[in-house]
Parts: structure tokens; C-alpha cells; sequence
């Protein structure tokens, strides 16, 4: 059985030369600047919040030659963060329209709570690659049998979650929330047009044997495997217990950072930069 990949926080060499090269690229002490990029939180916010950091970032077409595709999101998100800051309003899609809705301060409040801010950024990471795999389930004793699952299809994650053993459904739990908050926050057309015609905002008639999602589907599945992954014994053990409520409570506050950096920094470029098929056993 596979592991889901579990959020590893800290920075790699590669990524703090980087952070050190671009916000202070005179500094004689880098050995210095890159212990306190390591061991202090305000430290880490500001280089890696730092204008010319994000505009390399930006700029910089094999950029994931030179950073981590988490650092990569944690400066969009830090960037996002400083913007939200001074804006008035974030942007809610309700059937054809976009609407403004006065929620930025929640949106701030929520990603300055813990290390809300750096799950997003490896979340994000982990859905540049997509990976199928096959494992085997028990069916009912002594009787087992090969099960494929895609890490973003919810409707495999399901259904071979129910039938894996407790200690294992924390990655499933966790990863189902995951793929919840991707699509509502990076690709939440994909739910809109999947689900309802666009002119009428009528329900599309279900023609394959996946579920059918909105919006509001993926929110309250979103919010229920948080919930999930929260109270399972394996969240205490890596200290995701906090991180998970606050998701699960602010759930519609987290896809905003989300689809901030979507509409302002990704563009087209999200459909190349995400779901890559990767195929694993």
C-alpha cells in the first residue's frame, strides 16, 4: 500500500540559496541568514515574502530547475497574502456572475494562523504530478484483490478508502479533503460547468457513472474528510491536528488564497503546471 506524501515544512539547501540570492544578494553572512530562514517563522515571511524573490519567481521560465515546486507556491502565497491585505474584497462565483464578497480579512486571519499558509504550499506541490497506483483490499476474510486508485479522482479515493485498514485511511482522509480544496480554490470552473449548464445554471444530466459535483458538494466533502483526517491519531502524531481544523472551519476562506493566485499569477499556465499523469504500481 502507498503512502500519501505528508507536508514536509522545512527548506531545502537548493530553495534557501535561492531566497538568500535573490533578497539579499550581497549578504556576507549566508550561512547566518539561511539558519534563521530555518528556525524563525517572521524571518522565513519576510525574505520569502520579498518583492524580488517573488519577481524571479515570476520571471524565470525553468524555475523549477532552481526551487522546489513548495517553495514555488509558498512565495505566490505570501504574495497573495500582502495583496489581500490591502484589497477590499475577494471574488465568489455564483451561477454566471462573479460577486465581490467583503471576506479579506478572514482570508488574511486564516493564513497567518499556524502553518495553514505552508500546507497550502505543499498541497499545491503535490498536485503537479498525479499518480495512480494498485493496491490490494480486503474484500471480506481471507479474500483480497487489486484495486487501481488516482490520487485525484475522489470517486477511487472513496472507494478504496473504505476498505483499507484504519491506520491507513488517514492518507485517504487527508488527501480526499485535498483534492476538495484544490477544485474549488485552483479549477472551481471545472465544478461549475461539470455540474450545471452555464446560460440556465441548470443541472447537467449525469452521463458517466462518476459522481456528479458542486461547488457546495466539494465544500461539505471538503470539510467532512478535514474533519476526519483531524480526529485520526496519525494527525497528533506529525502535528496536522490544528492545521486540519482550522481548514475545516474556514474551508471557504482556504480556496481564496487559492483562487487568488489562480486568476492573478497562474492564468492558462495552471493547466500545464498541474496534474501531470505520473504511474506508479
Amino acid at each position: 500500500m502507498t503512502s500519501f506524501p505528508i507536508p514536509e515544512l522545512s527548506l531545502s539547501e537548493k530553495d534557501l540559496d535561492f531566497i538568500v540570492g535573490q533578497a539579499a544578494p550581497n549578504a556576507q553572512h549566508a550561512t547566518h541568514l539561511k539558519r534563521l530562514l530555518r528556525e524563525d517563522p517572521d524571518f522565513r515571511k519576510a525574505l520569502v515574502g520579498d518583492d524580488k524573490v517573488f519577481e524571479r519567481v515570476m520571471d524565470d521560465e525553468e524555475i523549477f530547475l532552481k526551487i522546489s515546486p513548495t517553495l514555488y507556491f509558498e512565495v505566490l502565497l505570501r504574495k497573495a497574502n500582502k495583496q489581500l491585505e490591502v484589497a477590499t474584497y475577494t471574488v465568489e462565483r455564483s451561477g454566471r456572475k462573479n460577486i465581490p464578497v467583503f471576506d479579506t480579512h478572514d482570508v488574511v486571519r486564516l493564513l497567518s494562523e499556524g502553518e495553514v499558509l505552508l500546507y497550502l504550499a505543499h498541497m499545491l506541490a503535490s498536485f503537479t504530478r498525479v499518480h495512480s497506483y494498485t493496491t490490494s483490499v480486503r474484500i471480506r476474510r481471507g479474500i483480497r484483490r487489486r484495486e487501481r486508485f488516482n490520487d485525484m479522482d475522489i470517486d477511487s479515493l472513496l472507494r478504496v478508502s473504505a476498505n483499507v485498514s484504519e491506520e491507513q485511511r488517514f492518507g485517504f482522509y487527508k488527501r480526499i479533503a485535498d483534492v476538495c480544496l484544490f477544485i474549488t480554490g485552483i479549477f472551481a470552473d471545472y465544478a461549475f460547468f461539470d455540474y450545471q449548464y452555464p446560460r440556465s445554471s441548470q443541472a447537467r444530466p449525469l452521463t458517466t457513472a462518476r459522481l456528479r459535483r458542486s461547488l457546495e458538494d466539494y465544500e461539505e466533502n471538503g470539510k467532512r474528510y478535514y474533519a476526519l483526517a483531524e480526529r485520526h491519531p496519525t494527525a497528533q502524531l506529525l502535528d496536522l491536528s490544528e492545521v486540519f481544523a482550522l481548514l475545516r472551519q474556514n474551508f471557504t476562506s482556504a480556496r481564496k488564497p487559492l483562487s487568488f493566485i489562480a486568476a492573478h499569477y497562474l492564468h492558462s499556465q495552471k493547466h500545464s503546471l498541474f496534474l501531470a499523469q505520473t504511474q506508479e504500481s
